[in-house]
């Protein structure tokens, strides 16, 4: 047997088992009892790995290659998504840098170079996903702009067009003048601006009561000049006499009436609201009720059309400054005032965005949400964290009619073509260029293409080669689990839900787990612009792979979002540390020295069952099975955060601080026959820890793994461990033995005292320290049957545990729960110096409060100080009283 390399290298190690396991075979679909099938959520074409990418896909791999190892039938489904306006937009990019336009080369020509675009870049992503360790499918790549997958898009529409579900209508949709395409309400990104509220005159036609104009409050005077109306609120009384009476709107010489709406609050502004029909969606809804005109004063660039003197070819600023210097030219300006607003941004290029009617295509999915909502309330479909449910819920029970269309070129082609000789206009499932009705061949196809979410909510279906009957869609659908952001169960997990029941009668998946939202280190949200976010292919080569994996998933808790401790570089944006991280990479170095250790001791081992034959061995195998039992659960119910916390703690406390420790002297000293039991259960121990620990930490495991000789867990012929089995806690259950750990756990707390005590008084390990214990009567007697254990392993000379032990002279005290713990050190401490050297820093540490106390005391520094500096003081407040109660009670020792 090979000895273990004295350092572990992970950029060695982790390319190299990579490839071993992908010539393999072992990422590919896998035979079981059981299905464990998942989807990864299908990252930008174009994209390269962020830190939500690396969360998501770290959960993912974990709960596959667990589900592999329980021999669940297991297939990871890999693919990208065409990403119409991300990727339209680098392309064009690329093209100005080349002195070219889309518009110049023509359609055709600027889908070739985005297809270029996507095979020179679209693998960046999969190949750092790669490098992560994922064990999905590489084999079996899908992109939603795939032949097969453009088919079953096209499906989709036809068959929802002809159901009656897909129509086309003129209505507002947020527009971006910049991408020069509509974004759905749910992509839309909120920014909070400064601004400003104009308070405008609109004289009256005929005075009424001696009232001769009224006065509207507005954010966007630029859009006055598509004004059709103003509205007052039902609930205002005072205006009543006003409703059916008509103003003049000067800047285009335009009479419009002022009617009474629900949309309108009374108290904002003076209660009169300009509409704009053609520019706001509320607007929209009190025209239509109303029966106003609907007038688009901008085009796609949002700049004012012609017909408009001379406001028109200005855009949006530009008209905005013009309209408000008009009205106070005609003294028709009342006030301005500061106001803070929340303004819609496009979330690619951040334009602000203009409601704008226009000619889209909806689905109306009133006749697709019932059901959708419903497997949800029924649980067949349930979130993890529960509380994510009622987002979904809510989300639905507020649906409105979703617009599919997109003004871009690279997507998926609307399938709706147009007879201009006869009217006639159908989807079809095949490009046609003759007219059916009438044979004339003036025959064309709609120019928008469809949302990049259209295609990506038929992803665990169309994946599988629907529209097609395949073993794949028989074997594999519904999905188990979608691993996904929470800002995106609107977008697209909704979606594909209400797809899936509606094209294949099942749900698309039975679970959801929403992961935790990761935050730059100072809470904000990580961002190229902000140069805060991290780079997980630097975190790779820094610390490797395990580490990041680990890391990410210690983080995951009850709380949504978590803050990733890194420091980045101000100037370059890259990597300094992660301090969180580097202790994952300690977790990986402890793992790999503790059984190096091991290994290098296992001269003369034959496999052969492990054996309770100690009291530290039949600990360690009840321990050993309730880590099985625990991991297994928390990993059937998508506790991910308690599984890597809580497998690190077992391994590191009681594996390597403990139970290897303990084994050291029969591992070394002892017997032929005690020797080759020791090896056999720490083999035994070791090679379920590894099985335990691969699904988040697959690179350091398997290598572990692959040292280790076969143990008595099963006969070690897979080839790796990534195919080998999972430790099943009905296998382990016979190893349970409270009473065992009971008494175990009692020493080793008298124990972890005197050792702590070694360490506060600065005492050699070695020096033997005279111990007696005041206790209950039952533990009294378990401490007596484990003298010579304690003695050992704690080095403790004299030994004595009772129910009414007095504390002896030059002892120190020690309070563990029902235990007293009296550490005689009196002839290895001075402790009258002691005592009075603890005393000199009590009272310095009293004296340094007292000062920080009164600091905080005053109201003035308080008000004027900076919230860090004030959290800083008080930070220092905590910390010198802890520091008093510590000392106080290691002065009460001498007592």
């Amino acid at each position: 047997m090979e000895e273990m390399p004295k350092n572990y290298d992970p950029q060695t190690a982790e390319p190299e088992l990579i490839e071993r396991w992908m010539s393999a075979g072992c990422y590919q679909r896998s035979k079981g009892v059981g299905d464990c099938t998942v989807v990864i959520p299908p990252p930008n074409v174009t994209g390269i790995l962020h830190m939500g990418h690396a969360m998501d896909d770290s959960i993912q791999d974990t709960y596959v290659r667990y589900s592999r190892m329980r021999g669940r039938s297991t297939r990871w489904i890999l693919g990208t998504d065409h990403a119409g306006i991300a990727t339209q937009t680098k392309v064009d990019k690329k093209l100005k840098s080349e002195g070219v336009s889309r518009l110049e080369i023509g359609r055709e020509k600027f889908l070739d170079a985005c297809w270029d675009w996507t095979r020179e870049y679209g693998g960046t992503i999969v190949s750092q996903i790669k490098r992560m360790g994922c064990s999905i499918d590489f084999s079996d790549e899908k992109f939603t702009m795939s032949p097969e997958f453009s088919r079953a898009v096209r499906k989709v529409f036809c068959d929802w067009y002809h159901d009656g579900l897909i129509y086309r209508g003129k209505r507002i949709v947020n527009w971006c003048p910049s991408c020069c395409t509509a974004i759905s309400d749910d992509e839309a990104e909120y920014q909070d601006e400064k601004g400003h509220l104009w308070y405008l005159r609109y004289p009256l036609v005929e005075p009424v009561d001696g009232i001769e104009y009224v006065t509207v409050a507005t954010t966007r005077p630029e859009t006055m000049l598509g004004d059709t109306g103003v509205a007052v609120s039902p609930q205002d009384p005072e205006k009543a006499k006003l409703v059916g009476k008509m103003v003049h709107l000067p800047i285009v010489d335009r009479e419009i009436p002022i009617f009474s709406d629900w949309h309108v609050d009374a108290g904002f502004g003076t209660g009169f609201v300009k509409v704009t029909p053609a520019h706001d969606p509320n607007d929209y809804a009190m025209g239509q009720a109303h029966d106003l005109e609907q007038i688009n004063i901008f085009d796609e660039h949002a700049v004012v059309v012609e017909g408009y003197g001379e406001f028109s070819g200005m855009n949006r600023d530009q008209c905005r400054e013009a309209v408000v210097a008009w009205f106070e030219e005609h003294g028709l300006l009342e006030k301005v005032e500061e106001l803070d607003h929340s303004v819609m941004h496009c979330y690619r290029c951040g334009t602000s965005l203009e409601p704008w009617l226009s000619e889209q295509w909806f689905v109306a999915v009133d006749k697709l949400k019932e059901r959708a909502t419903q497997v949800v309330r029924d649980g067949e479909v349930k979130f993890h964290p529960e509380r994510w449910t009622q987002t979904y819920l809510t989300w639905m029970d507020n649906l409105k009619d979703w617009c599919i269309s997109r003004q871009l070129w690279w997507g998926h082609r609307i399938p709706v073509f147009y007879c201009e000789d006869c009217g006639w206009e159908d989807a079809l499932m095949e490009d046609t260029d003759v007219c059916p009705k009438c044979g004339g061949r003036h025959v064309h196809q709609d120019e928008d293409v469809l949302d990049t979410w259209f295609s990506s909510q038929l992803w665990t279906f169309a994946t599988q080669g629907w529209p097609d009957d395949t073993s794949e869609l028989a074997e594999h659908h519904p999905t188990k689990v979608l691993v996904t952001a929470r800002d995106i169960i609107a977008l697209w997990v909704a979606r594909m839900i209400m797809s899936s029941l509606y094209f294949t009668d099942e749900v698309p998946f039975h679970d959801v787990y929403i992961y935790a939202t990761i935050l730059a280190k100072d809470g904000s949200r990580m961002s190229k612009s902000k140069g805060n976010g991290v780079d997980p292919m630097e975190l790779m080569e820094k610390y490797g792979a395990d580490a990041m994996r680990y890391n990410l998933l210690t983080l995951i808790t009850n709380n949504q979002d978590v803050k990733f401790d890194a420091n980045i570089d101000k100037k370059t944006h890259q990597l300094i540390d992660s301090p969180r991280t580097e202790q994952a990479r300690g977790f990986v170095t402890k793992i790999w020295n503790a059984s190096r250790f091991v290994q290098m001791n296992l001269e003369g081992y034959e496999p052969g069952a492990p054996a309770a034959v100690t009291p530290e061995d039949a600990w360690m195998l009840s321990r050993l099975a309730r880590a099985v039992a625990h991991a297994t659960e928390q990993l059937e119910t998508y506790a991910f955060g308690d599984y890597a916390r809580e497998i690190q703690s077992f391994f590191w406390g009681d594996v390597c601080d403990w139970y290897i420790e303990l084994c050291k002297s029969r591992l070394l000293d002892g017997a032929p026959e005690e020797r080759l039991q020791v090896q056999r259960n720490l083999v035994f121990v070791l090679d379920t820890c590894m099985r335990l620990l691969h699904p988040v930490m697959p690179f350091v495991t398997e290598s572990v793994w692959d040292a280790l000789p076969a143990s008595g867990l099963d006969d070690h012929s897979a080839e790796f461990l990534m195919v080998a089995a999972w430790p099943e806690p009905e296998r382990f259950a016979e190893f349970v033995n409270e009473r065992a750990e009971k008494d175990f756990e009692l020493a080793k707390r008298v124990i972890s005292c005197v050792r702590s005590t070694r360490a506060r008084y600065r005492l050699s390990p070695r020096a033997e320290l005279d111990v007696c214990v005041r206790c209950g009567a039952e533990d009294a007697a378990v401490l007596a049957g484990q003298e010579g254990f304690v003695r050992s392993v704690g080095h403790v000379g004299a030994f004595v545990a009772a129910a009414d032990a007095q504390k002896p002279e030059g002892c120190v005290s020690v309070a563990d729960g029902s235990l007293e713990i009296f550490v005689r050190v009196g002839d290895l401490v001075d402790l009258a110096a002691e005592s009075a050297r603890l005393a000199k820093e009590l009272a310095k540490a009293e004296k340094d409060l007292a000062g920080v106390e009164r600091t905080l005391a005053n109201e003035g520094f308080v008000a004027k100080a900076a919230p860090e500096v004030i959290e800083k003081k008080r930070a220092q407040a905590a910390e010198l009283t802890a520091t008093i109660e510590q000392l106080k009670a290691q002065i009460e020792d001498f007592a």
